[in-house]
């Protein structure tokens, strides 16, 4: 496809306009002119349509193809909810509405939402409050790990550490670091599951938290997680909760009461708002009753008359985390999607998320190596190292499935797993879409044997083949120059 620069044809025009008859009232000064040497394309108006139609025909989507690597990343989003958050009322609020004069009662819907989401939030993880403030889930990590650096120096507790396992997210340690922690690092034993032997020679009164991802980025939720929560406590540390994964536990276990002190959710996954291409993400961090005071100004209030206003008088809190209060948008789509599908559905949501992992793990164990092969929940984690031996590694697997129309799942994640092949189908895929993307999965697992340059030369039918990925990144080409 050629660049709208190269369709230029001088003298070709997609639009005129009639000269005004009506002088400027002042004349416009020369920065806000069209300098001469700016080299426009001409064309006309129906190349251009027919050039951005196109150009978005070649963007891949959850609304076009099948992503599996859903929940975690992105899974189907509901088109209701995109139209709620535009309605005029909630798109055309101010920010600053609710902080004047008098503006706060023109803003009640919106403090609202925000206030309600807060408590269904609670209900869904067991938490006593929730701020809306972080605007991703590693800033929503972050939150967290300074609430329990203020519940740690309000008690006049010095602490060093934060423990996590090693199939953990980056950002877990990457977090705690930046929150002033050193780390300590518990491997994953044979078992699939953090090793407690090792975990217990870690833990002592030192350790400020330890943050886990439950169920584990292995796709296995660990049937100890309140034995090593209460392991926790014993020393006087806090359980946090990376909630990447908790899609696959709505309306069946809550965090709160496995344990967990602190809670970070990813309003961009598992409650159904886009993220991909860098945003917008929501990461709202809820917390149990005893750090419900250092949570992040302003907390949003019921006042004795109904009203809802903004109380920035915490003398303990955290301060400001974010503008405002938080991707607004994205919560309120939230909200809408939890509302529309109710306790029962979205105890469905999780009941089909983890069938439909279950279901390509059995259909596809026997062409994969699977490290870890017992029931997992919304994911599972596969291996190509079996195809590696034929020289078709991970992203091999993952250009050639980009060839046949699927979004490629995580690869090369978690780093404990080698080739790993990360599936994550989410409980919105049918089972035809799911037996077609298996289809191909063991066509992939055949042509490693029988014929691998098939394999390792893909993609061959898209616009862009198989680019020289390294020079790709240290020598991008973004600009057209004539």
């Amino acid at each position: 496809m050629k660049l709208i620069f190269e369709k230029h044809k001088e003298g070709r025009v997609g639009f005129t306009y009639t000269k005004a008859d009506v002088p400027l009232a002042l004349p416009l000064e020369a920065k806000y002119c069209r300098k001469a040497d700016v080299h426009l394309a001409s064309l006309s108006e129906l190349d251009v349509v027919r050039h951005y139609t196109n150009l978005s025909r070649l963007n891949f989507s959850v609304d076009t193809n099948f992503y599996p690597l859903g929940s975690y990343t992105m899974k189907y989003n509901p088109k209701f909810t995109e139209r709620i958050a535009s309605l005029e009322g909630f798109s055309q609020v101010h920010p600053l509405l609710p902080q004047l004069l008098g503006g706060g009662m023109l803003a009640q819907g919106s403090l609202e939402v925000l206030f309600e989401t807060e408590r269904l939030l609670s209900e869904i993880t067991g938490m006593s409050a929730f701020t809306m403030q972080p605007l991703a889930g590693a800033h929503g990590e972050l939150a967290g790990a300074m609430l329990i650096a203020a519940y740690h120096k309000d008690k006049g507790s010095r602490r060093k550490y934060v423990i996590v396992p090693d199939s953990s997210h980056g950002t877990n340690p990457a977090s705690a670091a930046i929150a002033g922690y050193q780390v300590k690092v518990i491997p994953t034993g044979p078992d699939g599951y953090m090793d407690l032997v090792e975990y217990q020679k870690h833990l002592n009164n030192e350790v400020a938290a330890v943050m886990l991802t439950c169920p584990d980025t292995l796709g296995i939720f660990n049937p100890q997680i309140k034995k090593i929560a209460d392991m926790a406590h014993e020393v006087g540390a806090l359980m946090y909760y990376d909630g990447a994964n908790l899609n696959a536990m709505l309306g069946k276990a809550r965090p709160g009461d496995l344990g967990f002190d602190v809670v970070h959710l990813n309003l961009h996954k598992t409650f159904a708002t886009p993220h991909g291409g860098g945003g917008p993400g929501s990461g709202p961090v809820g917390v149990s009753e005893s750090l419900v005071e250092f949570l992040p100004i302003p907390r949003i209030v019921r006042r004795s008359d109904g009203t809802f206003a903004l109380d920035y008088h915490r003398h303990k809190s955290v301060g400001y985390i974010a503008p405002f209060y938080g991707n607004f948008g994205v919560i309120l789509k939230a909200y809408a999607y939890m509302l529309k599908l109710g306790k029962e559905g979205l105890i469905q949501a999780a009941e089909l998320a983890v069938l439909n992992a279950n279901y390509c793990r059995v259909k596809l164990r026997e062409h994969y190596d699977l490290p870890f092969d017992k029931i997992c929940m919304h994911e599972c984690v596969f291996s190509a190292s079996r195809q590696a031996k034929n020289g078709v590694h991970a992203i091999d697997i993952a250009k050639y499935l980009i060839d046949k129309g699927y979004h490629p799942p995580t690869v090369y994640f978690p780093l404990i797993v080698k080739e790993a092949l990360m599936i994550e189908p989410t409980e919105t895929e049918s089972k035809e879409t799911l037996d077609e993307f298996i289809e191909i999965m063991i066509e992939i697992a055949r042509l490693s044997k029988e014929n691998p340059i098939l394999v390792t030369q893909a993609p061959l039918h898209t616009p862009v083949k198989r680019l020289d990925e390294t020079k790709a990144a240290r020598e991008p080409n973004l600009r057209w120059q004539q």
